[in-house]
């Protein structure tokens, strides 16, 4: 029996206001040791969500336990007697540890304790005091000594800067320049530590002392500099001399050191200057070379004379350098401005050539890189980082790129243009019929090799904006050669008027098409790699602007235009068979014999296509595609020959039964084992059966009405009024059966709600006009995925999503989702059938 928690509910509340702490509880547990006993009785546990109603349910499992009650009472009785007693025995203890003399007693203890810990505080403080006056003399002579011991050093110091500076003064009167170098590097050693004291006028005198020698010493370097740079005969200076003149200067600071080789350099280009003005012929672009023999000169000169008197860790040489090619490139730049127009590509690259070796051989002379010889001898103070004398080309580097462009423009101007030979063409011309066919046109080779020769020339000479100039050039070369030369190569009058029975396809035409697959592949692929090359050479800050990918598309597009010239010279290859076709006469046939006349040429037209292109194209996947639209292209004009030729009648159509089976193992057999996939056999499987079922349907007897109608649902599925229509006409029926096996159609259809609306019949056009599958080349960028024909094959493929009508026949709209089916579909066709069985015989 459980009890009903809506009769408990207002205790249960009271409880919660009177809820404890989870501390306390836990507190609780664990003085009374709850969880270490294991009781498993509700009642011992100790919690706020304590439910009564779940312990007499417990104790009252069902009507039958209220016979235990009285257990149950007296169970509990005792175990309320016993927490009593326990109860009280703990009373009882507390009361004897809570006896008020024992309490008192622990007071006075934790009192005296505290006094004694406040008078050991106070001892230590009084100790403190005495000792802090016991060691304060010894703090005062602490002190007086370390000034003491400052005082002599610093004392000691000026003496040894007193006796150094003396020592100084003579050494400088004697131009003792091996002893300066020791002397003057302790005098401004010493001198540094007295900087703080130069308020005392003794030290300051001193100290402006010490500055006047450094400024003496410099004028007299300077002095004895000239003498031996002019080699007075008069006073001649030893080299030894001026070597250790250098020393001093390195003494003396990295700025004077700075400023006395830039006086040397100053000194020795001064003459560079002088000649090769740039308004002078010695200074024009023309005889850049003599500049650079010139330099040579001079950097022997210096290497064997006056620069073996400067330490080598001055690297005079690199300063020397990088001052010629300051100049040098500050001339170049105004010369290369000047010309203007007039610089020509073959002055610019001679001029740029000999500058790329000289700066080498500056490279391979002092074993480092030219652009850290500059970084190292930048001033820190320069307001402009120094750069090659290559920089200077760099922005002019249009004239080359400019040069290209108009060997571009030669190399391809045969092949473009209204009066241009096609690249097609020309290739025709130079072989022999026995000769083996050219699968890529030379020209789309030659552009690449020329490519590949120009982009490793301009890479050697920069890798920033020329490069990308260069690259935005390839673009524009490769756009024209996709469209002005394979595209425009493709272009010629459509063949939709070729409908004669003499109507043949053009061989030749089907090579070239090959051809232009074959280097539309060749283009884009190398086109690729191409740009992956100009990324890896060019600067970072360029390579994420390099792609080729526009152009890429448009040699995609060259092939699919290629593909669709192959897909016209079939259709001209099949024309005259299926246009046999569409003019035979089924009501004449009186019995079928094996294939129709038109099937042996038909198949033997689709062979000769398939074996021309097969060795002519080498990408597998472009073959794949075209025979995927191939087979697609023959079964849609197949379809609209048969639509034409109606009526069919029951031997007719049993006669294409047999004539589709050959086309269709025709189909399934031109791929070859290397080429037929899975997606082409199950492609071409499919519309076949679909046919099949139209035909299957018409060779039925109309006799008995309702086997030629349960035939029908069977075999299309549809409740169309409309297609059940297209088969009688398709079929040949007399118009006044066709109203009786209408009516039966409805009768038989309105019972069967599994049927479907629509079909592939749906958009099966009865009134197909000239079929061409495909559209000028030149205007085509059909993508390699779709499959050409396809609108033409409507008929044969799954029921448009949209209730549209096709053209030539009313295609009623899906079911709704509401599951109903409509017979009429609109308001014209309800009216059409009434008038129809109104005008019926009686």
């Amino acid at each position: 029996m459980a009890v009903e928690p809506s009769h408990l509910s207002a205790p249960v509340f009271r409880l919660r206001e009177d809820e404890l702490p989870p501390e306390l509880i836990l507190s609780i547990e664990r003085i009374l040791d709850l969880h270490a006993q294991g009781d498993s009785d509700p009642l011992s546990r100790l919690t706020n969500d304590f439910n009564p109603i779940g312990v007499l349910n417990d104790y009252f499992p069902d009507e039958a336990a209220l016979g235990q009650l009285e257990a149950v009472q007296s169970r509990l009785a005792e175990s309320e007697r016993m927490l009593q007693s326990e109860i009280d025995s703990l009373r009882e203890e507390l009361r004897k540890d809570q006896d008020p003399s024992r309490m008192q007693l622990i007071q006075e203890m934790i009192s005296d304790l505290l006094g004694q810990m406040s008078r050991i505080r106070e001892k230590a403080t009084e100790s403190e005091a005495v000792v802090r006056n016991i060691t304060k003399e010894i703090q005062v002579l602490d002190l007086a000594k370390k000034n003491l011991i400052l005082s002599m050093t610093t004392l000691k110091r000026l003496q040894m800067l007193v006796n150094a500076m003396s020592q100084l003064d003579d050494q400088i009167k004697e131009r003792k320049y091996h002893d300066i170098v020791q002397s003057l590097a302790a005098v401004k050693q010493i001198g540094t530590s007295f900087k703080p004291y130069t308020s005392v006028r003794r030290i300051s005198q001193l100290w402006r002392r010490i500055q006047e020698v450094q400024v003496e010493l410099r004028s007299m370097i300077d002095a004895d500099w000239d003498k031996f740079y002019m080699q007075d005969p008069a006073k001649p200076i030893k080299p030894s001399v001026v070597a250790d003149a250098c020393l001093v200067v390195d003494v003396l600071g990295p700025e004077i050191r700075a400023q006395f080789v830039e006086r040397y350099v100053a000194l020795e280009l001064k003459e560079y200057r002088r000649i090769f003005r740039a308004t002078d012929e010695a200074g024009q672009l023309d005889n850049l070379s003599r500049r650079f023999a010139w330099f040579r000169r001079l950097l022997q000169t210096h290497e064997t004379e006056q620069g073996r008197v400067f330490p080598a860790d001055w690297k005079v040489g690199w300063f020397l350098t990088a001052k010629f090619i300051e100049i040098t490139r500050d001339d170049m730049t105004a010369l290369l401005s000047k010309a203007g127009s007039k610089l020509t590509v073959k002055q610019l690259l001679d001029t740029l050539q000999e500058t790329i070796e000289f700066e080498a051989s500056i490279t391979r002379k002092f074993g480092t890189s030219l652009r850290e010889l500059l970084k190292a001898t930048t001033p820190s103070n320069a307001t402009r980082p120094l750069k090659p004398i290559t920089s200077a080309f760099e922005p002019h580097m249009g004239v080359y790129i400019d040069a290209q462009d108009k060997v571009l423009s030669d190399m391809l101007a045969q092949y473009r243009g209204p009066k241009s030979r096609s690249s097609l063409e020309v290739t025709s011309s130079t072989e022999d019929d026995e000769a083996t066919p050219v699968l890529v046109l030379p020209s789309s080779t030659e552009l690449f090799y020329f490519y590949a020769r120009t982009l490793e020339q301009c890479a050697k000479l920069f890798t920033g904006q020329p490069l990308y100039d260069l690259c935005s050039l390839f673009k524009k070369w490769l756009k024209i050669y996709a469209e002005e030369v394979l595209v425009a190569s493709m272009k010629k009058p459509s063949t939709i008027g070729r409908r004669s029975m003499d109507a043949r396809y053009d061989v030749n035409e089907l090579k070239n098409a090959c051809t232009l697959i074959n280097t539309a592949d060749y283009c884009q692929t190398t086109a690729l790699e191409l740009e992956e090359n100009i990324r890896d050479k060019c600067d970072e800050a360029f390579k994420e602007k390099i792609t080729l990918q526009d152009e890429r598309d448009l040699f995609v597009s060259a092939i699919s235009a290629a593909i669709l010239i192959m897909l016209r010279e079939l259709d001209s290859a099949c024309d005259p068979a299926l246009t046999t076709l569409s003019r035979t006469a089924w009501a004449t046939v009186k019995h079928v014999s094996g294939q129709s006349a038109y099937v042996e040429p038909l198949v033997k037209a689709i062979e000769e296509v398939a074996e021309t292109v097969k060795p002519l194209v080498e990408q597998k996947k472009y073959l794949r595609n075209f025979f995927d639209k191939a087979a697609n292209a023959v079964l849609a004009k197949f379809t609209n020959a048969l639509v034409k030729s109606r009526p069919l009648m029951e031997i007719g159509a049993e006669q294409l039964l047999i004539d589709l089976q050959a086309i269709k193992a025709c189909l399934l057999k031109i791929p070859g084992e290397a080429l037929t996939t899975s997606n082409y056999t199950k492609s071409v499987t499919k519309h076949t059966t679909r046919l099949e079922a139209l035909l299957k349907v018409i060779v039925t007897p109309v006799d008995p009405a309702e086997g030629f109608i349960l035939n029908y649902t069977l075999v299309i599925g549809d409740a169309s009024f409309s297609n059940f229509q297209k088969i009688l006409d398709l079929k040949g029926t007399p118009k006044a059966e066709q109203n009786d096996l209408l009516d039966s159609f409805l009768t038989v259809t309105s019972t069967k709600s599994e049927l479907e609306s629509t079909s592939f019949l749906s958009s099966l056009d009865m009134d197909p006009g000239q079929v061409s599958t495909l559209t000028s080349p030149g205007n085509s960028r059909a993508g390699l995925g779709g499959s050409t024909g396809e609108s033409i094959l409507a008929a044969l493929s799954s029921p448009p999503l949209t209730g549209a009508p096709s053209s030539g026949s009313d295609t009623p709209p899906r079911q709704d989702q509401s599951g109903r089916r409509e017979v009429f579909s609109d308001f014209k066709r309800f009216v059409s059938f009434g008038l129809r069985r109104e005008t019926l015989p009686p």
